[in-house]
């Protein structure tokens, strides 16, 4: 994949360093590196540069981006997930239940990573598979995936800074009856490298904000948004305060109207790393939530 970019220098940045001025429009030293090896990767006003180099005025900076590797390790498996958004410098993709995101010991064929290798050879593209959001393997939803090391460079920096605002709807049991916030430090379980719980001493900070939106027999359907990304993060705190999602193994109890915890990934929110431009998207209910909250509406 080549990515190019130009940009105009203003009265203010006049007398920046271009790698300054690249910083500042989100170069990480990665990517920095990578441009100072790639052939014209710098050019100011035409003519190769050095980042030590100082702006002047009018001056103009011409990028060009080239990752010629791909993910080559990743096997290439047409698997159905949903394109929601698409251009030269992301994906934003509805990810299916029972579909993990990377490939494991046990997962080599079946991940969203040999999906989207597919997806790409299909359309005669390469590029690394950068997944900036993580998602369970069965817990639905939108994804956001990085086409070049810059866009990945600029999303990954939103999340860190949690400028990247995600939604979540989980169907959880029992009846949850106002808003309320979790703040509970989440650390790894003793002897299991899966499952997580609340852990005080040695866990690091989590903070989940919900709001019920509708009830149903034992169950209340929640909006929950994440102030930290820890892993199992809304099913850990759920169980802790005594409201499991139905159909979790690890933190709740097995239905057999529950093939996976009820957990969908509903909406992100970010600026589009290139153009600035806010993005919002949404993801309405699977069918397999909506199916949980009807049966258990025909059996009141």
């Amino acid at each position: 994949m080549t990515r190019c970019f130009t940009y105009e220098v203003s009265k203010e940045e006049v007398g920046q360093t271009i790698g300054y001025f690249l910083k500042n429009r989100g170069y990480s030293r990665q990517v920095l590196i990578h441009l100072k090896k790639t052939t014209d990767g710098i050019r100011r006003n035409g003519t190769w540069a050095y980042t030590r180099e100082r702006l002047e005025a009018k001056d103009r900076l011409q990028i060009r981006l080239v990752e010629k590797i791909s993910s080559e390790q990743i096997k290439p498996v047409s698997l159905p997930f949903g394109v929601v958004y698409e251009d030269q410098d992301l994906l934003v993709v509805n990810k299916p239940a029972g579909m993990p995101i990377h490939p494991s010991m046990n997962h080599h064929d079946n991940t969203l990573a040999n999906a989207i290798a597919a997806y790409a050879q299909e359309k005669k593209e390469t590029y690394p598979y950068r997944c900036i959001n993580r998602l369970d393997r069965d817990t639905t939803g939108l994804l956001i995936l990085a086409k070049h090391m810059l866009s990945a460079a600029i999303l990954y920096e939103q999340m860190r800074n949690r400028k990247i605002l995600r939604t979540y709807l989980a169907l959880v049991k029992g009846k949850i009856k106002s808003s309320g916030t979790i703040d509970l430090p989440i650390g790894r379980a003793p002897g299991s490298t899966i499952e997580r719980r609340v852990d005080p001493i040695d866990g690091e900070r989590a903070v989940t904000h919900y709001t019920p939106l509708k009830y149903g027999k034992d169950w209340t359907l929640l909006r929950c948004n994440l102030e930290t990304g820890r892993t199992h993060q809304i099913r850990v705190h759920m169980s802790h305060i005594g409201h499991p999602l139905p159909g979790d193994f690890l933190y709740g109890t097995e239905e057999p109207h529950a093939r996976r915890q009820l957990l969908h990934s509903y909406q992100l929110s970010f600026s589009h790393p290139i153009i600035g431009e806010r993005m919002k998207f949404t993801q309405e209910l699977p069918e397999d939530m909506q199916a949980y909250m009807a049966d258990s509406q025909k059996t009141e």
